[in-house]
């Protein structure tokens, strides 16, 4: 397991991913409520998602603020890219992220967008496929996010040097 981040110590923004109303039929009529997905991160590498409900959306907000900041991880970059291709799986949601060339900017949905803007990537390029239910791309993406590796981590786990894996 990875050692605990610190999120005292981070420069933490927020960006909506997006906000939902969902309502409950009761004897009395409806109970209206929503939900708001948030992304925070440093855009130095940590990123973090939540999902907030509540009766009112900045309540939702402030809830989502909340569980993002309990959510957060370490993404591995290789400059202002990712070190190498993936994709990222979530229920129906499947996310592909690609490294760029320097200059070639964040090609990236929406929800996407906001994951990669909060984790400080600069350079990549990216396609949902299947589903692009905002929640599922969400985490698609930090699934994808998570399991990269750079060529120090990979050499550090199986013991090697680095010029014996990289070619």
């Amino acid at each position: 397991m990875a050692e605990k981040i610190d999120v005292a110590t981070l420069d933490l923004k927020e960006q909506l991913v997006s906000t939902k109303s969902v309502s409950k039929t009761v004897k009395g009529g409806r109970i209206r409520r929503f939900t708001a997905l948030m992304v925070v991160g440093d855009a130095n590498g940590h990123v973090g998602y939540g999902l907030g409900k509540a009766a009112e959306i900045p309540d939702a907000i402030k809830k989502a603020i909340e569980d993002a900041r309990k959510n957060i991880i370490k993404v591995s970059l290789k400059g202002t890219t990712i070190p190498h291709e993936v994709t990222g799986m979530y229920g129906a949601g499947r996310v592909l992220l690609k490294p760029a060339a320097e200059g070639t900017g964040v090609i990236a949905g929406g929800a996407v967008r906001a994951v990669l803007d909060m984790a400080g990537v600069k350079d990549i390029r990216t396609k949902c496929l299947r589903s692009n239910n905002p929640t599922n791309v969400v985490k698609a993406t930090f699934e994808g996010l998570r399991s990269l590796r750079t060529a120090d981590e990979v050499a550090r786990m199986r013991g090697k040097a680095v010029s014996d894996i990289v070619r």
